[in-house]
């Protein structure tokens, strides 16, 4: 049975990274140092070979994808975007630690933040989006594909769909770095799993498919 590799990465450092800020929708740019970075990764080849490039619409995303893969089309997906972080955007956990709504949002004991996208919301636009670049592929005969995207996408789509099962934060990956997923579309059409098979770059040790193996070869 045929699977398709996607190589999830997110996207280059931006000034609210730098800030410790909640930066969702809001459009920001990769910062110099940040640009820096992604080209001396892309030079050292750490980033897979693709058939297809996609990408949230947001600049810092765009950006990134042009970047690491100048000689491809950036196909974006909307679903791809980050979280909407409502009233909490651009501020910082310093900025709202007198809020009880923060506080109450932070335990779990509300969906969203006040005007934002709930975690459920988020996670269903995602997984949406994966459904839509596997048909992609599927329809234009590719077999890999980049999606630069955001941390906290990674994150939210690894923990709720992943193999192997881990904590959201667990699924946490600096600028410019990532993971491969292994998609069978049959299997994610009928219970929406996909495996995690390597980090992007291969430097360190992950569990994967239930054991702690090295994918540093």
């Amino acid at each position: 049975m045929r699977t398709y590799k996607l190589h999830l990465i997110r996207h280059g450092m931006t000034e609210g990274n730098e800030n410790g800020q909640y930066i969702g929708h809001t459009d920001l740019k990769i910062t110099t140092n940040g640009i820096i970075e992604l080209e001396k990764l892309r030079d050292e080849g750490i980033y897979p070979k693709c058939d297809l490039v996609f990408s949230s619409p947001l600049s810092r995303a765009v950006d990134t994808a042009k970047i690491i893969y100048p000689e491809k089309e950036i196909l974006i997906n909307h679903n791809f975007k980050e979280i909407d972080f409502g009233e909490f955007e651009g501020k910082t956990p310093d900025d709202l630690k007198d809020r009880k709504d923060y506080a109450d949002w932070l335990a779990g004991k509300l969906p969203s933040a006040p005007g934002g996208e709930s975690a459920m919301e988020f996670a269903t636009r995602l997984c949406t989006g994966i459904g839509e670049t596997v048909r992609y592929m599927m329809n234009n005969d590719a077999f890999s594909a980049a999606i630069v995207m955001h941390g906290g996408a990674i994150m939210t789509l690894l923990s709720v769909a992943a193999l192997p099962r881990m904590k959201m934060a667990e699924w946490a990956c600096g600028n410019g770095r990532g993971y491969t997923i292994s998609i069978t579309p049959s299997l994610y059409q009928r219970s929406g799993i996909l495996e995690v098979v390597a980090e992007i770059p291969k430097d360190g040790a992950r569990i994967i498919n239930g054991k702690q193996k090295d994918i540093m070869k």
